[in-house]
This record gives structure tokens, sequence and C-alpha cells, in this order.
């Protein structure tokens, strides 16, 4: 859907977008407004005005039907390497079927080097029965993957970049980037994988003459190997990225001849498999005792040997005995005491051994390979023979078999790589990656019980055919050759690396390109021609870092933790999809189900803890890392993803549950309502109340920082937004997590009313406000200022939530300060919940107060107990596990003083004066008119008298700018007055409107009272914390005789005055803090 902000010409861009094409990929406004016969449609004349933004149907189809999804795969880089590019004015249309396009390029890359070079070996060690379970499990865990793959890829156009586009899409850039990473990680893996099992057919079956390093005692073999893989595996790779970083496309077109080798591969063995029910290949095995031998180190399986009539000692002998007398030679124990038997290697399909490799046979590193079934005499065997017999190389168990098993049933992911490229990819993709996983699942369910019945056990067991004159153990069930399975696998595994390295730059440059993770910026660029140059130099190290580990069953491990990793998530997403029922959840494959994908998502985990948990812990932590790295530092990116649904979601839930009641007291916390001030420039006019919420809240709980502009809303909604957006900015800068809200009302009053009343959802609401104090009221003719402040507390006090103005608010602290000494005093003279003990205690877990002391000054009247008092308030302290200093302040009865006359003087007469200040012409023909009216009146009730002060109260009401006045015409004012009314007046103080300043003992009691109590409070309060960091102080209320507000502010004025930080605080009139746990 296209809304007004997508397309606004204000100005104002979403910047947490990552690409504008996937919110509107086809409406342009700039076309739109090219059109103009457009807007005048005759049919559409209603619609006209909003053409350009809302355009007509059959515009939107005329672009959805030319839109094109460039590819992020090879296709594009074929294209531009060719010189026919420039020339081609319209870019061809994908036209892959599900055959060419998904089927059998998943074959090719699920058909791998495991296949080939140990699952003969798995299939001995594990037997066909435990076999069967892994590649049933690891089957399945890629099918039900496939499944979830299928909804999230047919839920909308796929643009190329695969599993990584589909999770993060589907889970966000977090989960985006770090799946999409491991998913690299493992596709780079892979190549190295590839990369030493093609060297070790190589060096092995092919040309084993090619090796460098040569083991000098029969003990340093395994590491000579490495030591070759490692050199020739460098080589490999190196050239391998030559030919990657030339042209790709070399690469593809070699594709097909892979796939032939592999699937030649595969019929060889199907057709040695029936070949040998009848006709089994001959591949003799020597036995010694019941003990393995290797058998290229001797040429006959026999002790001696038989020239014309002459029985000599063969090869054999001459390798266990010493030099000498055959009767009188010494020689190997074991030897001497077992008989060399000779055993058929393939017994065929018909002969019955498959029973003998039901069960497994888990051996320890350098256990000798025994066959069961044969006799055999216990006895010493030297050290230096222990290399004429086949050993197992590592240690193996079902969990390490399931690791290194594993990256033969991963490559589903190749169909969905190449979405751009297919016709139709909703289609295509479900159906051949299925049917690809269908058809892999079926050869190797078929080829472990063919090698189980087929291949004598010790055989099977035998992981580089040392016992069969080393021989590629699968190759010798192989028909016509072991030829055509040694290098068909060859040539499949180099293919298949050279597809994984080509893969793994593109991942990474896509990743790169998204700009989530701010590092990897540098790996998005590369050749004029878009090949990922410095993704590829990245991929070539990384895949260095596998060859130089050299073990093929040490790197398989690690590569299936990444693609488990990236199988669970694509799994989450969509049972996340499901659950969450999202409206743009709408998958043309419909044979999903939640379930389906938690099962997926449970077996991905299993897996990974069962082949190696702590290369899965390793793997983890390392998605971790990358999740909380572009949480923190990447940027920010709005992709409609199930995170941010599952998010609106568990947010649901938690407001409903907190619509059961109000918190408990234990549960009480500030949930601040911040209401700031914004200058003419739409600029925070006092940024320190934001530095003050951050310091108390910390980044808990709730705070939400508002503003009232004045207008209307129709007129002012674009300077609403930039008030919002400077808002937010400055939050950002001062550290404070919350929500920004903005109300344009036509009076600010009205709009303050509005946050107080609206402002948050559900039970998760604000229930404090802070706001600054009115800074020049007493300077000011406009009384707008502290009529809003006075009204605001009236509201907060009738709303009963709690109130924090802090006063002075431009010599608070910043973030960057640190208190190292000084006071909070908090001053407690009245009981308001406990507000004044809570917020010491929270700003105290701030670094900028925390190593502030806390003092708690409360006052005594006459009639007080002061020590008793004291060691009350202290025990109550202690049990409120606050820790701070007690003081009791007695404050002794006195007269009331000349000064506090004089200061009550002063705010009448300052009052009194401000009131004439503000009467307009209108109210002063209203003032005259009513004084002509009572001097009427006068004459015939003698005794009725007017106070002056009635009719100033009686302007005082229209005095406000903000009110709107309404002057009726004067034919149609109409006063009436009672006899009540007037008789409480002075007409003395009617006739003088500027009457001289009554004597002190007229004035009114209560304001001599007030100030007198103002003026005594703040002479202590200054006596004792003139040089605290910050008092907190109970703020009185406001008087409900609305007279007397301008009063009420001379009274907080001088109750602060001589302070440098003072926060008032209000309470909202419910405990907020317990001594019960």
């Amino acid at each position: 859907m296209l809304t007004h902000s997508d397309t606004s010409s204000s100005g104002t861009q979403s910047t947490g977008h990552g690409n504008h094409k996937e919110d509107s990929p086809f409406l342009s406004s700039a076309d739109a407004a090219g059109k103009k016969n457009d807007f005048y449609d005759r049919n559409l004349a209603l619609f006209e005005e909003e053409l350009d933004i809302r355009p007509k149907v059959s515009s939107l189809l005329s672009r959805l039907v030319s839109y094109t999804n460039i590819t992020q795969g090879a296709k594009e880089h074929e294209e531009e390497e060719s010189a026919q590019a420039s020339r081609r004015k319209t870019p061809k249309s994908p036209n892959m079927g599900t055959l060419m396009g998904v089927y059998l390029p998943c074959l090719q890359n699920i058909f791998g080097v495991i296949l080939f070079l140990r699952l003969t070996w798995i299939v001995g060690m594990a037997g066909i029965m435990q076999s069967l379970l892994i590649v049933l499990m690891c089957c399945s865990c890629t099918m039900l993957t496939a499944i979830s793959m299928s909804a999230i890829a047919t839920n909308g156009v796929v643009p190329a970049g695969g599993a990584y586009f589909m999770i993060s899409r589907s889970l966000g850039p977090e989960f985006g980037g770090a799946v999409g990473l491991c998913f690299y990680l493992g596709t780079t893996f892979a190549s190295a994988m590839y990369i030493l099992g093609a060297i070790e057919i190589f060096l092995k079956y092919l040309v084993p003459q090619a090796a460098i390093f040569h083991a000098t005692d029969p003990h340093g073999s395994d590491s000579a190997m490495l030591n070759n893989m490692r050199v020739y595996g460098t080589i490999c790779l190196s050239l391998m990225a030559v030919v990657v970083f030339v042209g790709v496309k070399y690469v593809n077109k070699l594709a097909s001849l892979f796939l032939a080798c592999v699937i030649i591969s595969i019929v060889s063995i199907y057709a040695g498999a029936l070949k040998s029910m009848t006709h089994p290949p001959e591949f003799p095995i020597c036995m010694l005792g019941n003990r393995t031998l290797v058998r290229d180190r001797f040429d006959v399986c026999s002790k001696t040997t038989v020239t014309g009539n002459i029985t000599g000692p063969s090869q054999l002998w001459d390798r266990f005995c010493l030099p000498g007398n055959m009767s009188s030679t010494q020689c190997d124990d074991y030897f001497m005491q077992n008989n060399v038997t000779e055993i058929q290697g393939i017994p065929g399909l018909s002969s019955g051994i498959i029973r003998d490799n039901m069960w497994g046979a888990y051996q320890q590193k350098g256990e000798i390979l025994e066959k069961p079934g044969l006799q055999s005499v216990d006895g010493h065997s030297a050290m230096e023979n222990f290399g004429m017999y086949v050993s197992a190389d590592i240690a193996t168990s079902f969990t390490l078999l399931v690791g290194i098993f594993f990256p033969s049933a991963t490559g589903i992911m190749a169909g969905s790589n190449r979405s751009g490229d297919l016709r139709d990819a909703q289609k295509s993709i479900p159906v051949g990656t299925i049917l690809a996983i269908t058809t892999t699942s079926l050869v190797y369910f078929s080829s472990v019980v063919l090698f189980g019945a087929c291949i004598e056990g010790v055989v099977l067991r035998d992981k580089f055919g040392d016992a069969v004159r080393k021989n590629l153990v699968v190759g010798t069930l192989s028909w016509p050759s072991p030829w055509v399975i040694v290098i068909g696998s060859f040539f499949s595994t180099v293919g298949a690396g050279l597809q994984s390295l080509t893969g793994a730059p593109r991942l990474l440059q896509a990743i790169a390109k998204d700009n989530i993770i701010p590092f990897l910026r540098v790996f998005g660029h590369g050749k004029t021609n878009g090949e990922p140059t410095w993704a590829l130099l990245l991929t070539g190290l990384i895949a260095e870092l596998g060859i130089l580990i050299a073990s093929l069953d040490m790197v398989a491990p690690i590569l299936s933790m990444f693609f488990l990793m990236c199988y669970l998530f694509v799994n989450l997403a969509c049972a996340v999809q499901t659950l969450l029922r999202t409206p743009n959840w709408r998958p043309r494959f419909k044979y999903y189900h939640w379930a389906l994908s938690f099962l997926g998502m449970s077996m991905c985990l299993a897996l990974m803890f069962i082949s190696s948990w702590y290369y899965a812990i390793v793997a983890m932590g390392i998605a971790g890392m990358i999740y909380k790295y572009i949480e923190y530092q990447g940027a920010e990116k709005e992709w409609g993803d199930g995170i941010r649904g599952l998010s609106l979601s568990a947010a649901r839930y938690a407001l409903l549950r907190l619509e059961v009641g109000p918190p408990h007291t234990k549960n009480w916390r500030p949930q601040l309502l911040v209401l700031l001030k914004l200058d003419e420039d739409l600029h925070v006019k006092y940024p320190r109340l934001l530095t003050f919420a951050s310091q108390l809240k910390a980044g808990k709980g709730l705070t939400i920082v508002g503003t009232v502009i004045q207008g209307n809303f129709l007129d002012s909604y674009g300077e609403m937004q930039a008030a919002e957006q400077a808002i937010k900015n400055m939050m950002e800068i001062e550290r404070v997590k919350g929500f920004c809200q903005v109300v344009v009302a036509s009076k600010v009053r009205d709009g303050v009313v509005h946050l107080i009343q609206s402002c948050g959802l559900g039970g998760m609401k604000h229930n404090t406000v802070v706001m600054g104090w009115p800074y020049g009221w007493r300077q000011s003719e406009d009384p707008r200022a502290w009529k809003t402040f006075i009204n605001t507390v009236r509201c907060t006090t009738a709303a009963h939530l709690a109130l924090m103005v802090p006063k002075n608010v431009s010599f608070y602290p910043s973030n960057h300060e640190r208190f190292t000494d000084g006071n909070i005093d908090v001053w407690w003279i009245v009981h308001d919940g406990g507000m004044l003990m809570l917020l010491p205690f929270l700003l105290k877990q701030h670094k900028v107060w925390r190593k502030c002391k806390m003092r708690i000054f409360t006052v005594a009247q006459m009639d007080d107990n002061s020590i008793q008092m004291k060691k009350d308030l202290a025990t109550f302290l202690y049990q409120l596990r606050i820790e701070a200093e007690v003081e009791v302040v007695e404050m002794h009865d006195s007269d009331i003083s000349a000064y506090t006359y004089e200061r009550t003087l002063m705010m009448e007469q300052r009052s009194q004066m401000l009131r004439q200040m503000r009467l307009s012409s209108a109210e002063r023909q209203r003032e005259v008119c009513l004084f002509l009216i009572i001097v009427a009146m006068f004459f015939f009730h003698a005794q009725l008298v007017k106070d002056r002060h009635s009719l100033v109260r009686m302007g005082s009401l229209y005095s406000d700018e903000e009110e709107e006045v309404v002057e009726a015409p004067p034919e149609k004012v109409q006063m009436t007055w009672t006899r009540e009314r007037c008789e409480r007046k002075s007409i003395s103080h009617c006739v003088s409107l500027s009457p001289p300043p009554p004597s002190p003992h007229s004035r009114d009691q209560s304001n001599v009272r007030r100030m007198h109590t103002a003026v005594k409070l703040n002479e202590v309060i200054v006596n004792r914390s003139h040089d605290a960091r910050l008092v907190l102080l109970n703020m009185p209320g406001p008087p409900r005789n609305t007279d007397g507000d301008e009063n009420y502010m001379e009274f907080l004025e001088v109750l602060t005055e001589g302070l440098e930080r003072v926060l008032l605080v209000r309470g909202g009139g419910r405990e907020v803090i317990t001594i019960y746990s």
C-alpha cells in the first residue's frame, strides 16, 4: 500500500528504509506527473487532485508488467563482460524453468564430497541402522527447512540473494545480518571443504607420487598428509580464486560438466552394486588373525612363498621378522601365533554381509581394524610393526558422524539463490527444491543399504582404502572401473568448490550493500562490471583458514554449524510469520504449518549440539555478537519484518496484562511525561530537562517527551513533524530512551491537558509529569506562561499524577559531568507517598550522582518531640534499605516579621498593577458601565457598598490572551446584580481605581501566613543546604481559589530563593515506596 508519507513532496523522507524500491517498486510520482492527461480523465474527476500520489490502476499495472528484477548472481556479470551487452537495449526476461533453474542446481549442490569420500566410512562405523538414522535426521531437517523456505519464497517476489534476503526481510536487519554472515561463513568453509576433498582424491588416489612431505616413521604419516593438504590446498584455492576473478562465466559454463560427473558417478555405483549380485569385483583383503593389513606394503598375502621347490620368506615375513634363517629368526609374537588369510573385500549384494554391517563398530584413535568373525590369538605386537595394520585415524562417535555427514544434505538454497533467473519463481522454487531433496534423500538411503549389503565391514571402516591397495572404497564397488568414481568425484568436488567460491563473495557483497554492518561497507565495492573483488579477497583468506585445518573431518562440523544456524532461522521466520498472521503473509505455497517450522527449528538446534556442542556455542556466540553489533552500530532499516510484528504482539500481550490492575508499590517507578518547550526555530529550549530525565530513568521504564504547538492541525502538520524530529534528535543526544508526542492545539493550555490525559497506552501510561519552571514570569506582562504552569499543576493533581519541577534546570549537570562529593538534600515537610525518598535513590544509580551522599531533613514544631522523630525517621530509612543522614530541624513559633509583611505587600501591589495593565479597552468600558450602574443603585440603596477588587477580578477573567473574547454589541449587554453581591462591596474602592496601599494589619491574613511560612522555610533550607548539589522539596499545591494564582507563584519563588538546584516534588496520592520485600 502506498501511503502519503512515501511520496510526500514535503521533503521528509524516511531514512529507516533500506531500499525505496522495496516499498514502492512500481510507483513513481515523476512518471505520474509526466502524464498530464491522467489528471483530467473525465471518469476520474473525483480523484484528479491526488493522481500524482495515487495513480490510476492502469498505470500501476503497466509498471508492474515492465518491472524486472536484476539478478544479484552471475547472470549480469556475464552480460557486462560480453561485448553484446552494450548493444542490448531491452533486458532479457528470465526464462529458466523448474528443471534447469532449481532441480539440477540443487542436485549439484547437495551431492558432494561426503557421498564419495565419507559415506562408506560412516556406514562402516555407525552400521546400517544408525547410518539410516543419521541420513533421516539430516534429510528431515533440510526437508522441513525447504518447506519453510518455499512458503517464504512464494510470499511475494524474492530478488536474487536467496536465504539472506528471505531471512533479513522476514526477521529484520539484526537477524538478517547475523544469519547472513553465518550463511556466508558456511559457504566459505564449504569451498574449503570441497578443496580439501579434491586434494585428498588427488593425493590419495590420482597421483600419490605428488606428495611433498613423507612420513619418516609409521606414526608420522598423518602429519605428513596434513602438510601436503595445506600446500596443495593453498595452491588450488589460489587457482580457483583467479578463475573466479577473471570471469564467473567460465564457472557457469563448466557447471553442466560438473553436474554430469556427479550423475555418472552415482549411476556407476548403482550399476556396480547390481553387477555384484552375480559377478562381484575382485578386491581381496589380507588379514593377519582378525586384523586388517595395509595391502600395498607387500606383494603376496602369505607368510612364505614357493619359488620352484624352495619355500622362502615372503615380503610379509620380512616386515614382521628380523633377517635370518626362518627357523631361528626373531619375529613379531602376534604374527607368529596367527594365520594369514585372504577374504573378499566386495562379497556382493547376495552374500548376506548385510547382517554383519547392521550395527555400529565405533573405534578410538589408533585402534586397529578387526573382523569379529575371524579366529585370532592375542599376542604382543611390536610398535614398529604398527604401520602394517589399518587403524582408525580419529576417534568416532555417533555425534561426530552426524556433524561430518550433514554438509552432504546442504545446498537446498541453490534454487532460491537463482530466483531472479526463473520464469516463475513462486512455482519453481518449492517444486524443484522439494523434488531435489526427495531425490537426494532416496539416493542416500539406498546408498547406505547398498554399501552395507555389498562391502565387507573392515573395508567400510577403512577410510582411505589402505586394505584395497589405496583404492577409493566407493570406487571398488563402481562399474565399469574405479576410475569412473575417482575422476568423477574429483571434478565434482572441484566444481562445487568453484560454485561456493563464486557464491560466497556475492553474498557478502549483498550484505555490505544493504549497509547494515558499517565495517563491511568496503566489501560492497568491486569491479566496474559488479564483480565483488574485495569480497572475493576476504573469502579467499577465510577459506585459507579452513585449508590450514587440513582435515576434512574437522572442517565439516564447522560448516554444519553455520548452515544449521541459517536453516534454524529460515524455520523461525516462517513460524513467526505464520503465527503472527501478518496481513502481508500470503504465500502461494500452501503446504506449510507453523508446527512443521518449529519442528524443523528444533531439529536444527538439536543437530547443532549433537554434532559438536562447543562448535554450536561458538557459532551462536558469533551470531549473537553480530546481532548486538548491528543493533547498536548498524544502520536503521525498516523492512516490514516479522520481528516487528512479534514485538507488537508481545507488546499487546504485555499491555493487556498490565490492564489487570495498578502496579504494586514494590514495582512502582516514575514513568515520565516530560513537557518540553520549543523556541521559534523549533529547538528544545531547555535540553537539560531531558538530561535530568535520562539520569533519573537510566533507560528503565517509560519516558514520553511531549510538547504543544499552537495553531491549527491542518496548517501545522509539517511544523509538527519538524518539531518531532528535533525532539527525537535531542533525545538521542541526551540518551533518553522513550517516545515523542507532539500535539497541535489552538491553546497551549489545552494541548498540555490533552497530553496529560491521552499519552501512553493501556497500562503503560505515565504516572509522573516533569515540566520546567516559567522563568521571567514576574517581568512578563503576558500571564499565559504562569497560568499554563499553574493549570498544569492543577491537572496533574486532579489526575492523581506525581509532579516534578526542576528549578534552575540550566545549572543541572550534564551526563558527562561527575560529582565526586556533595549532598543530595531532601526536605521532607509533608508526606507525599514517599516520592522524596525514592527519587534520590534512583538518581544515585546514575554515574553523575553516584558519589553524592543523601541527607534527609524534616521539620519539627514546638509540640513535637524532635529526638524521638529523629529515631523514628532513622528506623524508617533502615527498613526502607536507604542510606541517608537524618536531621530534624526545629522551627519555633515566632511573630510575623516586618520583612514578611513587606514581601506580602509588594506581592499584592504587583498583582494589582498587573491586573490593571491587562485591562483591554473594551473591558475598561465595561468597568465604567458597571461603575455607573452601581452609583445609580447607591442613590436607592445608600447602605450598599462595593469593593473595587471584585470589579478587577471580573475583568481579570478575560485577561488571559489565550481566551477568546467575544464582544457583544452594547445594546445586548445585560448585567444582573443581586443585592447580596453588592452588599459585600465597597463603593469607595470603586470610585478610586488606584487607592493608596493599606496598612500591613489590613492585609489578607492567609497571604501573610503563607508568606511567613515560605520565608521561614527558605531561611532554614538556605542555612542548611546552600552548598548541596541538589535540594528536593515538597511543592505546595496551588490555592483552590484562582484569585491567588499570582500569589502562589510568589510563594514558590520565596521558598526556593538562594538555592542553585531545586527539585519541587508533588506526590500522586499513592504510596510509592514500601518497607516490605
